[in-house]
């Protein structure tokens, strides 16, 4: 128990330092962990560590689903749903296909159910290691949405290929027709199991008297709970967390106080940057074990099969998201669709995107070591290590050469949308229009009698005026934006020393100085975000 404790402790550890290092390098943190443990395998001495698929599944798995279901935008994900769906689902079929006759002509003794067996573990594209690469370049909004839904959703559909494959092996039999019925089956109960477990965590939330540490403790268990229920009704999992996920996202603003969500995102943050860093790290570490079991074959042998499956994958997506790009022009005629002329630029790097992830191992990892019969499985050693191949050149070369190949194709992107700054501040107005006229209607006489009243009045309609003049000037003027920015950014520094300063007065407690530091903080971190958005926006 001790040794186990010593050494989750010196993981992150490991992890925490290697993160601060990546981000010197500016390196992405999942490249570059995973590289880090390839290389930490590698020294003398070190203890094997074999990573239990279980652990995989249950343990990250939900709330790494759950956190990208969260912040994943429902607007988004409802406009670009044709898109997603076919890549989630058309594409995981289609790229299983092409690895399942691929392997099975190419590989001695690999029979077509085998085939698809490792078609189901390498299709999907991984929402972790999606969303953390693509922070790290500039794409376009509507790109990262796409991407990031496929994801979310892709993953349920990869894992029907792969238990319906896995039972042809074990059973040596398989009914087309069948599978099709259970897999519509699966996908669609899971959906159902985690709205109605998410209307529970809804109910609770909303009539139960929860405080903030309830409610954000509450939202730790959702995921679990959706998971471990739908698993135990045999069907998706993982469509029953990314359902619940969306279905209690879309509903923050009624079930948590603004406190939950303000500390509920420092949580999650902290939570998924510890779950990431673990399961990137171990993807490196568990090299040496898949190598000593690569048994029936030489080095070179399994090199070069992995390779050609590598090469399937990435080809078999590039021209599966290129030519979605042609049929939507034709399609477009007869129905409505979110773009009609996408063009060929913003699907190349659609494509080029798909880096696999822990899902694709966790499910290599999950093939059992024998048949019914009692046989070792066949080709199980070979089909982790492909596995590996395949998310270590997915992960490591595409996404490092992601931000070349984004400058080199120049994407354009799929949407025309207003910066960011300046549609806060339309809301902004908006915001204060409806708030003043409520006030006139509801509070005159307050507004006139009461001296408190009356200077909220006065703040207003003065903010009001500010930012209609604001927003003219966003739209008017770039170079006016920039200077704005830097003048903040300087006003900001001065309020920060003198705050600073003020820790030393005795009539100011040090709660009252960090809450005024904190909202220095975000006002500055709010500057910095839309200054970036600016420059990308203009590119």
């Amino acid at each position: 128990m001790h040794q186990t404790l010593l050494l989750c402790l010196a993981l992150m550890l490991a992890v925490t330092l290697l993160v601060m290092v990546g981000q010197r390098l500016r390196i992405p943190v999942p490249i570059f962990l995973v590289l880090s443990g390839l290389a930490v395998s590698l020294v003398p001495g070190i203890p094997p560590i074999e990573v239990d698929p279980e652990l995989i599944f249950l343990i990250f798995l939900p709330p790494l689903l759950y956190e990208a279901a969260w912040f994943m935008s429902w607007k988004e994900f409802w406009r670009w749903r044709r898109i997603i769906v076919v890549l989630a689902f058309g594409l995981v079929l289609f790229t299983s296909f092409a690895v399942a006759y691929v392997s099975s002509a190419v590989i001695p003794g690999f029979t077509l159910a085998l085939g698809f067996l490792l078609g189901g573990i390498i299709s999907p594209p991984d929402a972790v290691a999606a969303t953390s690469v693509l922070k790290e370049v500039n794409i376009s909004k509507a790109a990262i949405s796409i991407l990031e839904g496929e994801s979310l959703v892709n993953d349920a559909a990869s894992l029907v290929v792969f238990r319906f494959a896995l039972a042809a092996v074990l059973s040596g039999s398989f009914a087309w027709q069948v599978a099709s019925v259970d897999f519509l089956l699966v996908t669609i109960m899971g959906i159902v199991v985690g709205l109605a477990v998410g209307g529970v965590f809804y109910a609770i939330h909303r009539w139960m008297p929860t405080t903030t540490r309830i409610s954000i403790l509450l939202t730790f268990i959702a995921p679990y709970i959706m998971y471990m229920t739908a698993e135990e009704f045999k069907v998706s999992g993982v469509m029953a967390v990314v359902s619940g996920g969306l279905f209690l996202s879309n509903q923050s603003h009624v079930i948590l106080n603004h406190s939950s969500r303000i500390q509920g995102t420092g949580m999650w943050a902290t939570v998924v940057f510890a779950l990431n860093g673990l399961v990137f790290i171990l993807i490196g570490l568990e090299l040496p074990v898949i190598i000593n079991g690569l048994e029936g074959y030489s080095k070179t042998e399994a090199v070069l099969f992995a390779l050609l499956i590598t090469a399937v994958v990435i080809v078999t997506r590039m021209v599966f998201t290129v030519s979605s790009s042609y049929f939507t022009q034709f399609i477009g005629k007869y129905i409505t669709v979110a773009q009609r002329n996408p063009g060929w630029r913003g699907p190349f790097i659609i494509g080029w995107a798909g880096m696999r992830g822990v899902v694709s191992l966790a499910s290599a990892l999950s093939v059992p070591l024998a048949l019914q019969n009692g046989t070792p499985f066949p080709h199980r050693n070979l089909i982790l290590f492909i596995t590996f191949v395949v998310i270590l050149v997915t992960l490591v070369f595409q996404g490092l050469t992601l931000p070349l190949v984004i400058r080199w194709i120049n994407p354009k992107d799929l949407d025309v949308r207003i910066p960011e700054d300046e549609q806060e501040t339309r809301i902004r107005l908006k915001l204060l229009k409806v708030a003043l006229a409520y006030l006139h209607e509801n509070y005159a006489k307050e507004s006139s009698t009461n001296e408190l009243v009356e200077n909220l009045k006065n703040r207003m309609e003065s903010d009001l005026h500010q930012t209609k003049r604001h927003l003219d000037s966003l739209e008017s003027d770039g170079d006016n934006v920039t200077k704005y920015n830097e003048i903040v950014t300087d006003i900001i520094n001065v309020k920060r020393e003198e705050l600073h300063r003020l820790r030393s007065v005795q009539e100011f407690d040090d709660e009252v100085i960090r809450k005024e530091e904190a909202q220095m903080d975000l006002e500055e971190e709010k500057l910095i975000t839309r200054f970036v958005k600016r420059i990308v926006f203009d590119r």
